[in-house]
């Protein structure tokens, strides 16, 4: 086998490109597919977005860390509209804790969404948000006022301050193939906004939201990608 330097570069990542590395379960060598590898970052949060938070849906009653659950288990199936109590737990996916952040979003309204479907989602107010007999959860109250779709059990969801009024609604950003986004935003949605980005086939993407200034920001991806980013 030729030496790795020797090969030549390619710029252009497609789905289907594969690297070679070792499954950590029994040390055997296997080939891990871009696509693969770019939904093992998304799925588990990997790369932080300030003001997005990501848990994995469970029909079982505080299910364990990084997961929400509705208040007497269950939920599959059944519209987002059904919510109105529900457990979260105090750290999302990735393991960062969320308490203080959602302490602090309370009464704010917030978007529900389907990690992988921008069109199934809950638009909620944040009534309540208190710490359970068993501290790993809080228990959060919620109004529905709008969305679309059900629950999908063991899907992952994220959750954002969404209001459609405040700063002039949803600040929606096209963006062309790259690694690096830069968006201006004017400061319309505030000097640090929360960022939630889709591609072209309508899956969010996680990135890392870096805010130059009160009026510009740079979102970085772990490969090119074209889509649309929403401020708020």
């Amino acid at each position: 086998m030729a030496r790795i330097s020797s090969y030549p570069y390619d710029t252009t990542v497609q789905d289907n490109d594969a690297w070679i590395g070792t499954q950590a379960s029994n040390q055997r060598t296997k080939q891990f597919t871009a696509e693969a590898v770019a939904e093992y970052l998304n799925l588990k949060a990997k790369v932080n977005i300030g003001g997005q938070m990501s848990f994995t849906w469970t029909d079982v009653e505080k299910g364990g860390a990084g997961t929400m659950s509705k208040v007497g288990g269950g939920g599959a199936g059944a519209a987002f509209s059904t919510l109105s109590n529900i457990y979260l737990s105090t750290t999302e996916i990735n393991g960062q804790n969320v308490v203080a952040f959602l302490d602090y979003i309370k009464t704010k309204n917030i978007l529900i969404g389907q990690g992988d479907q921008i069109s199934q989602f809950g638009h909620y107010t944040l009534d309540t948000y208190t710490v359970d007999a068993d501290p790993l959860y809080y228990q959060a109250g919620l109004t529905y006022l709008g969305g679309n779709g059900t629950i999908v059990n063991e899907k992952q969801y994220t959750i954002i301050v969404f209001d459609t009024e405040d700063g002039g609604g949803t600040g929606i950003f096209p963006n062309a193939s790259a690694l690096v986004w830069t968006v201006d935003h004017a400061g319309k949605w505030g000097p640090y906004p929360s960022v939630t980005v889709i591609n072209n086939n309508d899956i969010v993407i996680n990135g890392e939201v870096e805010y130059k200034s009160t009026t510009q920001l740079t979102i970085t991806f772990s490969a090119t990608f074209a889509g649309t980013a929403y401020l708020n």
